[in-house]
């Protein structure tokens, strides 16, 4: 089915304008990627595939300096013509969370529009305007058809004592916005997540609404658990429509841990449901139906005290209650797992070397095949002709959407989003490399060089070390720490995947559990001592830069070595003590190897606060006001150090940022900081 949209003659389609511009940006010469750039990204979202698998749908987020905003309108990608069309144009805000009725006629999404929070719109596919379906005094979210198209399934927060009476609740909001008393009152461990507090005595659930009537009926009644702490949830219909499979925690009060379990629930509105992962310790996570409806599949970590831990995928069949392991051989961790159209393929994304590939294997399990490797590819769907979907960026790789055979061959872009732009771009060269770590295993490295690079030169080393610490930096577009745009300024950019990064096996993973800095200090150093063998680095300009755990290692540094001329501290955590005011605190005994009221003595000796005695480098320290995973005081506390000792640095505050740096104009005013102080000590380009 085709779409057509009477009156949206500004309707144009994205393939054909973006060949147009693409055109107009060749007659320019290339130029270094900036930080302004990052924020002209076309950033697609993971394609929805039609029922017919002919088409698909794909969000667009795109951002304005003028208004330090974004915007995310829906697009719809023919797959037989190739062609991409914008479907919906809100004035602001996003329409995102696209899901296709089962007969392909209609669609929903959730979007503000004019309704004061996000509300459940409907739009059909052969033209018209949405239609707004709910109108509630909560936001929705989580929006999935039944199966036989008469109704949709939602996710909303409401108070614990909610009895499915909306207006009563609208009534309730109005009296106690009325309240002067602002006090946050709890006896929980867990009590806010990332940048906001967990509303008191409210809980989501799930809600199922008519099509025709918008009547809304509860799903789950009287339940007061958590689906997922960072405020969404994973479910599936069966294809019957009688159960709901999803994850949830079942954990109590105080949540000293957070426990997620597949639950199976019943759709007749009695909120009954059987709980099939009980007898696991760990997490059970992201449940799918299998086309017949026989077999659900879900990822299973077995232990509790370390949060990257691997995750293998599991299938239960419904029918006798039997469950078995299908990865147990996979050292990675699949992502996005999905079963094929007819049932008899499993399809995932996992992160493998610095990188996310694509991979299959079949339904009842055996050999796993890598279907694609190379960059970043995420949100894969299967099209009607056995292809796969999906959304594909790298370091020198702006996001667009591509699609593969099943067997891993022909490779397609199929939008031109980002084309104009990418071409315009003079990117830096990758080296992808590998060095003797501590213990000399082996490290993976890229290394990203400045796109006027002059190897008869002597040039600046920049050392990025990545967050988590169970994460990577990987062959990836990044919108916050972009090696090209460091390159670009003039330093040759190298990014370690230390001991304790994902994507390199369960082992190499949990090999710091414990010892935080220990082997990714040494790890980092000798990333150094591998660039300064090269003839074109300068070894009296290098510096080192990271953020959350790397801006920790950051820390650590400056306290265990002085070869860097300066230093670059994101978010970093500073005291060990203090990370005990987190927002998470269930895994950092086992982390840290100790807490404050039992192994104080691991906490202080891998504590970058314990060597300020040492600190001579000049540290550019950076913290946003709602980071409650690193909280600010940990930023303040280092700057307050590094002055009381005379040292040079330099505070860089949001008040109104979190963790990450998320607005453009501050993004922009991040990056500026950031080389600015690397020009100030290093000087940026080549030196004769």
């Amino acid at each position: 089915m085709v779409p057509f949209f009477s009156g949206r003659l500004t309707a144009v389609l994205t393939l054909s304008a973006s060949l147009l511009w693409a055109g107009l940006a060749k007659a320019e010469a290339p130029r270094p990627l900036t930080p302004e750039d990052l924020w002209q990204v076309q950033r697609p979202s993971a394609p929805v595939m039609a029922p017919d698998g002919k088409s698909a749908l794909y969000g667009v987020s795109s951002y304005s300096m003028e208004t330090d905003r974004g915007t995310t309108a829906l697009h719809w990608l023919n797959l037989q013509t190739g062609q991409s069309q914008q479907l919906t144009f809100p004035a602001s805000g996003s329409d995102s969370g696209a899901v296709w009725r089962p007969d392909g006629s209609k669609i929903a999404f959730v979007s503000r529009r004019q309704a004061e929070r996000n509300q459940i719109f409907v739009m059909r596919m052969d033209g018209g305007e949405p239609r707004q379906l709910t109108d509630l005094p909560v936001a929705v979210s989580a929006v999935q058809w039944m199966p036989d198209g008469q109704s949709l399934v939602f996710m909303a927060q409401v108070p614990a004592d909610f009895d499915g009476d909306f207006a009563a609740l609208k009534a309730q909001q109005a009296e106690k916005a009325k309240s002067k008393v602002s006090a946050f009152v709890t006896e929980n461990r867990l009590y806010r997540h990332w940048d906001r507090f967990l509303e008191q005595d409210a809980y989501p659930r799930l809600f199922r609404v008519q099509l025709t009537s918008g009547e809304v009926t509860e799903l789950t009644p009287g339940w007061q658990r958590y689906f997922n702490i960072g405020g969404g949830i994973s479910y599936d219909i069966s294809p019957d429509g009688r159960h709901i499979a999803l994850t949830a925690n079942t954990t109590e009060p105080p949540f000293d841990d957070f426990k997620a379990d597949v639950l199976l629930l019943q759709t007749d509105g009695s909120g009954s449901y059987v709980n099939l992962s009980a007898d696991n310790t760990g997490r059970d996570i992201n449940p799918v139906f299998s086309p017949d409806g026989r077999y659900l599949l879900w990822g299973r970590s077995l232990r509790n005290d370390f949060y990257a831990d691997q995750i293998n995928l599991l299938q239960y069949d419904l029918r006798n209650g039997q469950s078995r392991m299908l990865t147990q051989d996979f050292d990675h961790t699949p992502v996005n797992w999905q079963y094929s159209r007819n049932g008899r393929q499993i399809f995932f994304q996992a992160d493998d070397r610095a990188m996310t590939s694509l991979f299959a294997m079949p339904a009842r399990g055996g050999a796993i095949r890598e279907v694609l490797r190379g960059g970043t590819n995420t949100g894969l769907a299967e099209t009607a002709d056995g292809r796969l979907l999906f959304v594909h960026h790298g370091l020198t790789q702006m996001p667009e959407l591509f699609s593969v055979r099943v067997n891993g061959r022909d490779r397609r872009q199929l939008t031109q989003l980002n084309q104009a732009l990418q071409d315009s771009i003079d990117w830096g060269k990758v080296e992808n490399v590998t060095y003797a770590g501590a213990n000399d295993a082996p490290v993976q490295m890229f290394v990203v060089y400045p796109p006027n690079f002059d190897a008869s030169k002597k040039w600046p080393v920049l050392n990025l070390l990545h967050g988590g610490p169970h994460g990577f930096f990987g062959d990836t577009f990044h919108f916050r720490w972009n090696a090209q745009v460091f390159a670009a300024a003039g330093y040759i950019t190298i990014l370690p995947n230390f001991h304790g990064s994902t994507s390199f096996g369960q082992d190499f993973a949990i090999s710091i559990h414990g010892d935080h800095p220990t082997k990714p200090f040494i790890d980092s150093e000798r990333a150094i001592d591998f660039m300064l063998e090269r003839p074109y680095v300068d070894g009296n300009r290098l510096a080192a830069a990271g953020g959350s755990y790397g801006g920790y290692l950051v820390s650590w540094i400056a306290g265990h070595t002085d070869r860097y001329q300066a230093l670059i501290n994101h978010a970093g955590v500073y005291n060990l003590k203090g990370q005990f005011a987190s927002d998470t605190t269930a895994h950092r005994v086992h982390a840290y190897g100790g807490a404050p009221w039992d192994g104080m003595d691991n906490v202080l000796r891998f504590s970058p606060s314990m060597h300020a005695a040492n600190f001579k480098t000049p540290m550019l320290i950076i913290h946003g006001e709602l980071d409650y995973r690193v909280p600010v005081t940990q930023g303040f506390e280092i700057y307050g150090v590094y002055k009381g000792m005379g040292l040079d640095a330099r505070l860089v505050y949001f008040p109104d940022e979190n963790h990450w740096i998320l607005k453009p104009n501050n993004s922009v005013f991040w990056f500026n900081e950031f080389t600015g102080w690397l020009d100030r000590y290093l000087g940026p380009g080549p030196k004769e």
